[in-house]
């Protein structure tokens, strides 16, 4: 299984965990599991990056990822301390951890261009299933009303790390043709 396929499946039992979220909605307490699972995932993987990756551009890329999600991760602890919330771990945020020390295992084992197109296209694959779960699953069953409106004050961030990580996988693409010529 070649690494895009390993995040195509990393995505696809994202999906399914929450849309078996869905059927029940989670609640407060387990989004807010949810996403510092989700920021922590990132975070860890950006720290792999800062000192695997070969290309400037992607360690770069990497050094933004740890400190935005580093930045969600503190807005998210101070919010449900305030609200006295104790996150509540949960399927969705079990699947993310497994699937982000998947991730963290594949990565290791790669060095140079193979390494920043495999963490490039996994950014890729995972922010697109981050989005859909904020839309699709954490801001419908959000309860408290600031814990909703974190999510969506984050959701342009994460559009824009996804609209990176796509421009980085397309330099890369472009290098490694040049490199084959």
């Amino acid at each position: 299984m070649n690494f895009k396929q390993a995040a195509s499946t990393l995505v696809l039992s994202m999906a399914v965990t929450v849309f078996a979220a869905q059927a029940e909605g989670p609640t407060d307490p387990q989004i807010a599991a949810i996403v510092v699972t989700a920021n922590q995932v990132d975070i860890d993987a950006g720290k792999l990056a800062t000192s695997k990756a070969q290309s400037k551009e992607v360690a770069a890329f990497a050094e933004r990822m740890v400190v935005d999600h580093e930045g969600v991760n503190k807005a998210a602890s101070e919010l449900v301390t305030r609200l006295q919330v104790t996150p509540e771990p949960n399927a969705t945020s079990q699947n993310l951890q497994q699937g982000g020390d998947e991730n963290l295992a594949k990565l290791q084992q790669l060095d140079g261009h193979a390494f920043d197109r495999a963490y490039v296209e996994h950014e890729v694959a995972y922010h697109e299933a981050v989005l859909d779960a904020i839309d699709e699953t954490l801001i419908p069953s959000a309860q408290n009303a600031e814990l909703k409106a974190l999510l969506v004050k984050v959701r342009p961030a994460f559009v824009a790390h996804l609209e990176h990580a796509r421009q980085l996988r397309a330099s890369l693409d472009q290098v490694g043709r040049l490199g084959q010529e």
